[in-house]
């Protein structure tokens, strides 16, 4: 891939425990991130294809990011347009989950999902990567594949366990298979300001991690919940909620954090 068309930045949001909000931050993450103008490549990593869910395809794409994952089409024929303007969509099928099984056969299994960067076309300012909660292949691929990682964790008693965990994962990531990858930051998510739990959480988390952690916090929020019943991502469902003015915030907040890294 030429530098003129080299992705600006690849983030894969991951965290190996579900229910944090994973699949909701990188939904309504890139969602905001398009709206700000930004084109934008989201691909459903998950068999649970809960990113595929929360949007609706202007057509059904004739394949997914299993079959580009494993090399059984172009990855350009997996793109689908969603109803969100610069914003397009790899997405997750049932036969996503027998990729784990497949790649551990195969050589260089951790580095196929990068392999394909060099088949894609156009130009894109940023490729989210939704990951399973797993530590799989399908997760190891995504981080090889990213220059940053973004971990949303939850305001729970064992966040921080889990963080630790995750972390010395990334860590092992970096130095066997991806030189390059660093943490994007870390978002408090599903906050509750009148829980003296998720205060506590919030703290010890900021005063361990200091700056990889994102001012930006996103409160558990009612609409963020409904929105992928009706096929969208929160933003579109109500752009007015906390919910999704967090994460505008949030994308607000990553744009100009790549800003100042590139001057």
């Amino acid at each position: 891939m030429s530098a003129r068309n080299k992705p600006r930045r690849i983030i894969s949001v991951v965290n190996q425990k579900g229910g944090v909000g994973k699949t909701t931050t990188a939904v309504n993450m890139a969602t905001a991130l398009a709206a700000a103008d930004q084109s934008v490549l989201l691909i459903d990593m998950d068999p649970q294809s809960n990113a595929t869910s929360s949007f609706t395809l202007d057509q059904a794409p004739v394949a997914g990011s299993y079959e580009a994952l494993m090399g059984l089409v172009n990855i350009n024929q997996a793109i689908a347009a969603t109803q969100v303007p610069h914003l397009k969509l790899i997405a997750a099928r049932k036969e996503l989950a027998l990729a784990e099984a497949e790649l551990v056969r195969q050589a260089d299994c951790e580095s196929w999902l990068r392999d394909r960067w060099s088949d894609l076309e156009g130009s894109y300012d940023y490729i989210i990567i939704d990951c399973p909660p797993s530590n799989g292949m399908l997760s190891t691929n995504a981080l090889v594949a990213a220059d940053t990682v973004l971990i949303p964790i939850q305001c729970e008693y064992f966040a921080l366990e889990g963080l630790a965990h995750l972390v010395h994962t990334i860590k092992k990531v970096k130095a066997k298979l991806n030189c390059d990858l660093k943490i994007e930051g870390i978002v408090l998510t599903l906050y509750d300001g009148r829980s003296m739990l998720n205060r506590k959480v919030a703290r010890e988390v900021q005063d361990f991690f200091g700056d990889l952690v994102f001012e930006t916090v996103i409160p558990r929020n009612v609409k963020l919940s409904e929105a992928p019943s009706f096929g969208m991502p929160g933003l579109l469902y109500d752009h007015t909620c906390s919910g999704s003015l967090s994460y505008m915030k949030l994308a607000r907040e990553i744009m100009d954090k790549h800003h100042a890294r590139a001057h």
